[in-house]
C-alpha cells in the first residue's frame, strides 16, 4: 500500500513540475512577443513585428466622431509591418517608450496580454501555433491628450 502511495505521489509531482516547466516557458515565450511587438515598433524593426505577429492578424480601434457614430478603424499584419518598416514608432523619443506588459490570462494555447504603451494601450490575443506564441488579434485604445 504504501509503494502504491509513494509511487502516485512521485508521478503527482512529476506531472506537476512538468506543467509549472511549460507554464514558465510559455509565459516568457508570450512576453518576448509582446515585446517584440512593442519594441520593434519603437525599433523601426519589422522584422521583429513581424515575427510577432500572425499573418491573419486583425488590429482595430473603435472611433466615435463628433455625432456619436462609431466605426471600427483596421490594420492587418502587413500595414502593421510596413508602418514599423516606415519607421513611425521611431518618431517616439527613448524616454517615452512605454512598454509595460501584463499577461492577463493563459489557457493551453490562448492568452490575453495588455501593453501600455506611450500614448495607447493595447490588448493582445495570442494564440500558440505550431509551438510558436504570435498575436492574432488587438484592440486598441489611445490615451486621452494631455
Amino acid at each position: 500500500m504504501s509503494k502504491l502511495f509513494l509511487s502516485v505521489l512521485i508521478a503527482l509531482v512529476s506531472l506537476i513540475s512538468t506543467a509549472s516547466a511549460q507554464s514558465a516557458a510559455d509565459t516568457a515565450a508570450i512576453k518576448q512577443t509582446a515585446l517584440d511587438y512593442i519594441e520593434g515598433w519603437y525599433e523601426g524593426n519589422a522584422e521583429r513585428m513581424e515575427r510577432a505577429l500572425h499573418p491573419d492578424l486583425a488590429k482595430r480601434i473603435v472611433r466615435t466622431n463628433k455625432d456619436g457614430v462609431s466605426q471600427f478603424s483596421h490594420m492587418s499584419a502587413m500595414s502593421l509591418v510596413q508602418g514599423t518598416r516606415r519607421g513611425g514608432g521611431k518618431n517616439t523619443p527613448a524616454e517615452k517608450q512605454q512598454k509595460d506588459v501584463t499577461i492577463l490570462d493563459v489557457f493551453q494555447n490562448a492568452s490575453s496580454v495588455k501593453i501600455v504603451a506611450s500614448e495607447w494601450i493595447d490588448y493582445l490575443h495570442m494564440a500558440k501555433v505550431n509551438g510558436r506564441w504570435v498575436i492574432i488579434n488587438v484592440l486598441w485604445e489611445l490615451k486621452p491628450a494631455g
